[in-house]
């Protein structure tokens, strides 16, 4: 077997990058990673320069994982700035460091792409090894967020990582056929405020569509764009993807892709961006622009608890933070990053935080299971 570092997504051909993800995750999509750099939405001046290391057996490609050298911490969701500052009041540079994660995306998800009948433990360690050989001495550290049970356990089998955790809120699709059949899971009390929240929306004239990526064409985009950038602009900042890479993810990966609009008086004026496999429906961004009652819920949770309904999607992960959600039918579930950090005292400081943060995560994630909205009966489910 061979390895190789790469800087660019083009290194690759796109059918023989996608061969080794064939469930379709589409943070790993080629589509998905060349957009992000096409776009200039990563690279250089970004904060955001990709890495990529791969594993050739007899000129085919057998692994391959993706990272991405930081410069700071901002689009990750799980938050390092106080190790960073800790590192700083101790005369050390905690940037650069290398992440393996999907940009801006706080999604549970593989973090690295093995073929499916080649030697899992084998390449594993070629690629952890020909890329800590690379980093070291170069980076504070080496973080894999929000990796997936299997790439978790590949992760955890080859070398030793610290383990953090995190709280999020998902919603599982337990067979129902329409959306009655998922409030009927609800206790009477939260089943009516669900009703009347929606109802609320349509008694203000809102309608919605909901569109797959091949039917988004250059005014949806420009609306769906627009959108996008109310979100950052009210908290005085830009969002960080490019109308660029809107325009590249729908013309290249169009499957992976469902957008819901909100339309008042013919006009849209909300929008929700989707992306999807072939299990788990993954929301990313939503905007409006201007605020209506209860919109906000409308088109980012129920239109899409609706629409997954309709498709057969088993899960709806609707992104990071929100114990708003729960009332809305989500269940909180525990996310996980592993570190490896270079610095043998700091390893060890941050291992101690860590102990301490999960027992917090611990008790928040109690407190979350105990305010689901459903019946006693539902409760117990083995989600």
């Amino acid at each position: 077997m061979q390895t190789g570092l790469h800087l660019s997504i083009h290194a690759f051909e796109p059918a023989t990058w996608d061969a080794l993800n064939p469930s379709c995750y589409p943070g790993l999509l080629h589509g998905f990673l060349s957009a992000l750099e096409d776009s200039k939405s990563v690279g250089e001046g970004t904060g955001w320069r990709p890495l990529y290391a791969s594993v050739t057996a007899h000129d085919e490609l057998v692994g391959a994982m993706v990272c991405y050298l930081k410069s700071d911490s901002y689009g990750e969701y799980v938050f390092d700035w106080a190790w960073a500052d800790a590192y700083h009041r101790h005369g050390l540079n905690y940037y650069p460091k290398c992440i393996t994660a999907i940009p801006f995306t706080p999604a549970s998800g593989p973090r690295v792409l093995i073929k499916h009948d080649a030697d899992e433990k084998e390449i594993m360690r070629l690629l952890i090894e020909t890329l800590k050989k690379e980093l070291t001495g170069r980076v504070s550290s080496w973080h894999i967020l929000y990796p997936n049970e299997e790439s978790h356990q590949c992760f955890q089998s080859s070398d030793a990582w610290l383990e953090r955790f995190g709280v999020q809120f998902h919603w599982f699709n337990q067979g129902f056929t329409n959306f009655d059949d998922h409030l009927a899971t609800f206790n009477s009390k939260r089943r009516k405020e669900v009703r009347r929240e929606r109802r609320r929306v349509a008694e203000q004239g809102i309608t919605f569509e909901r569109l797959s990526g091949h039917e988004i064409d250059s005014d949806a985009l420009d609306t769906l764009f627009q959108c996008y950038q109310m979100t950052y602009r009210i908290r005085g900042s830009l969002g960080y993807l490019t109308r660029e890479f809107f325009e590249y993810a729908v013309e290249r990966i169009p499957e992976a892709i469902r957008v819901a609009f909100a339309i008042h008086q013919g006009k849209r004026i909300a929008m929700s961006f989707c992306l999807r496999d072939q299990q788990t429906l993954y929301g990313r961004y939503w905007g409006a622009l201007y605020d209506v009652d209860c919109l906000h819920f409308e088109t980012c949770f129920h239109q899409w608890i609706d629409d997954a309904i309709a498709q057969g999607i088993e899960r709806f992960d609707p992104g990071a933070q929100g114990e708003h959600k729960i009332a809305r039918g989500f269940r909180p579930i525990k996310t996980r990053s592993l570190h490896w950090i270079e610095n043998q005292e700091f390893a060890a400081a941050i291992e101690q935080f860590l102990k301490k943060e999960r027992a917090h995560i611990d008790r928040y994630f109690q407190a979350c299971d105990d305010h689901t909205p459903f019946k006693l009966s539902d409760e117990t489910l083995n989600i």
